[in-house]
């Protein structure tokens, strides 16, 4: 509830980061609520997925914005200039850095993931300080490394001048999340709340119910589906027993996807059917009854209505 004195305070802060590292797991973390999808894969989330944090009298408008990356495609350079506006339209942003793919890309047995991590990072750190943006650093995954690296890490990064104050955190066990929240709903400007204080996404429903099935598949097949696949929800229906009656597309670009999807007897989408079921019934609080198909779409990434739907710039 707000204080006493009635002075409230509402604003956005956007996560700006590479991919994978971290971003949806810290906003889902400060929102205490999944509100964006959580995967093994790189670059999981296609466009910023604003969740609703409240901290005493203060609400911050989390955006969790695509990872930037060297885009190679449209889908890409759309999702890349997508977070770039969610930074540049924040009262705040938040880079946040996988610690150890930062410290462990100079050895000899360095992945290419881990190398491609320290690049996005200089092109973050030289987009922020070209737009002449100051940000609050956070270095995730510190369970993953000794203090003695995290603390020279933090004195490189910050002798770029773009970072105001640097936090310690694990998005994944809430280490030093609390502090950050902190800081943040100070820094928020003063004025009234942009949502009710239960509220704790702003994302359409049928487009959540989307993006929690995507992630389901992304889950069983990140290995075998490389990035190749959307879901789309195509009817959602409120029932008279209060029950909600979804159905959805997933889409692939090739033929030999599908049966992928699908499995052996249906089996594999019978796993993702009902994994997405269960996530569902938990975020509407009510049953859920899902109906899931597949289709072959080779050119659903050039699907202007497709970037519409994610608020995404389709001339990108």
């Amino acid at each position: 509830m707000p204080e006493a004195s009635g002075l409230t305070r509402a604003g956005f802060a956007a996560i700006l980061g590479a991919p994978n590292a971290g971003k949806s797991t810290l906003v889902n973390r400060l929102v205490g609520a999944k509100v964006s999808i959580v995967t093994q894969k790189v670059q999981t989330t296609r466009f910023p997925v604003r969740g609703v944090a409240m901290e005493g009298s203060s609400q911050i408008v989390l955006v969790d914005t695509p990872g930037v990356f060297t885009p190679r495609r449209r889908l890409d350079r759309a999702m890349v200039r997508s977070a770039w506006a969610g930074a540049q339209d924040a009262d705040m942003v938040v880079h946040l850095i996988d610690v150890a793919g930062e410290l462990h890309s100079t050895g000899g047995d360095a992945t290419a993931a881990q190398h491609r991590s320290v690049q996005d990072t200089a092109t973050i750190t030289a987009g922020l300080r070209a737009a002449g943006r100051q940000a609050i650093l956070a270095l995730n995954k510190i369970d993953l490394v000794k203090r003695d690296q995290l603390l020279g890490l933090s004195e490189r990064l910050f002798a770029e001048g773009t970072y105001s104050e640097a936090f310690m955190i694990s998005a994944h066990n809430g280490s030093g999340v609390d502090d950050l929240k902190r800081r943040l709903a100070e820094l928020m400007p003063e004025g009234p709340w942009l949502y009710p204080e239960d509220q704790t996404a702003d994302l359409p429903v049928r487009l959540l119910a989307a993006e929690i099935t995507r992630e389901k598949l992304y889950l069983r097949l990140h290995e075998e589906l490389p990035y190749a696949a959307s879901v789309e929800t195509t009817a959602f229906e409120d029932k008279a027993d209060g029950s909600a009656r979804i159905e959805q597309t997933i889409y692939v670009e090739r033929e030999n996807q599908r049966p992928i999807v699908l499995g052996e007897r249906g089996q594999t989408l019978k796993w993702i059917g009902s994994r997405s079921r269960e996530d569902l019934a938990g975020i509407l609080d009510r049953p859920v009854h899902l109906f899931l198909h597949v289709k072959v779409a080779p050119s659903w990434s050039e699907d202007r209505n497709l970037y519409r739907d994610m608020g995404l710039d389709f001339e990108a």
